[in-house]
């Protein structure tokens, strides 16, 4: 099974952006330690001439590893109709016990590249490079995640046979299911509902005081992190019960399913998308003080933090809207009966 093209291209993918942050890594040592641009010495000409070589690569794998996630979960979603049990991507991440797992390390490497690319992009737009020792300690930090991610991921699709009987989501994401699936199933839909609008809200206008003011990046990361959670805990909670019109159907990954069509995307690309750039303006926060940086590099700075948090306010306001409408469009009357 491991030998399918899908299989090969994710595995390939994850294991080259593990590979390559780890040969990045004395380089990222060597700048976080020694990288000063006031300096002429020998050793700062070569960190300058290899850092450009080395953030070429790295943008271009970690570009990779942040769209795989999407297609890890895509694939978990497909090869749901080779084993018996499974309906969607929850039935093929529970054959054995690293699918879930990996999917969370997937997440976690996702987001820490989107926030290195977002860096690294600003320290290219500035004179000074103020970034590239903040960028280089967290491309030190995402080696463990990148290769945690890869051997997880490796150890999932080796364990998968097809001759195993796994279980349905409804086993995992229902009123009497154990653990935190079934947690988030019997949150009442009205309270779950008005927190996550009321925290989606919030968020929002936390993001639009950002775009105006340039910063507090930090404010809205929380906030972003804390939207992220309580968004996908309202999908399980309430919206996939609309979109099932099933008051019985918490699974949010049937959402991605055709016979939907393919509606979990609409809320979770944005939803990411969003989150992402909630961190990378938390990332900036520190480098915004023209005191600090000096008013150039201060004010470029300060100009991603607005573009980010303008990613932010679009991607938490679409999801909000988008829960809003399902509800609304929806046959089932949840609310209507209690």
């Amino acid at each position: 099974m491991i030998f399918q093209k899908s299989i090969l291209a994710l595995l390939f993918a994850s294991g080259v952006g593990a590979v390559g942050a780890l040969a990045a890594g004395p380089h990222a040592l060597a700048v976080w330690r020694h990288w000063d641009l006031e300096s002429g010495s020998a050793r700062q000409l070569r960190l300058e001439r290899r850092s450009t070589l080395v953030s070429t690569g790295m943008a271009l794998l970690l570009t990779v590893q942040s769209v795989a996630l999407l297609l890890f979960v895509f694939n978990a979603d497909r090869m749901a109709s080779q084993f018996v049990g499974a309906m969607c991507a929850v039935g093929t991440l529970r054959v054995d016990g690293f699918g879930f797992p990996a999917l969370l390390a997937q997440v976690a490497a996702f987001f820490g590249s989107s926030v290195w690319l977002t860096m690294n992009a600003v320290d290219g737009r500035c004179r000074d490079r103020p970034l590239t020792r903040a960028r280089s300690a967290l491309l030190l930090a995402l080696i463990p995640v990148l290769l945690l991610a890869f051997g997880l991921e490796l150890a999932f699709f080796l364990g998968l046979d097809a001759n195993v009987i796994t279980s349905c989501c409804g086993s995992l994401f229902s009123i009497q299911a154990p653990g935190v699936g079934g947690d988030l199933a019997a949150l009442p839909p009205g309270q779950a509902m008005t927190a996550t609008f009321l925290l989606l809200g919030g968020t929002a206008a936390v993001a639009a005081r950002t775009v105006h003011r340039g910063q507090g990046g930090l404010a809205l990361g929380v906030a972003g992190i804390l939207a992220f959670a309580v968004a996908l805990a309202g999908i399980v909670a309430f919206v996939s019960l609309y979109v099932y019109e099933d008051p019985h159907h918490h699974c949010p990954f049937c959402l991605l399913k055709p016979e939907y069509g393919y509606r979990g995307y609409a809320f979770y690309v944005p939803l990411l998308a969003a989150t992402s750039a909630a961190l990378a303006a938390a990332a900036l926060a520190p480098f915004a003080s023209a005191r600090e940086r000096g008013p150039a590099s201060a004010g470029r700075v300060r100009s991603a933090t607005r573009a980010l948090a303008g990613v932010a306010l679009g991607g938490f306001v679409l999801v909000l809207l988008l829960m809003a409408w399902q509800v609304a469009s929806s046959g089932l009357k949840l609310l209507a009966h209690g």
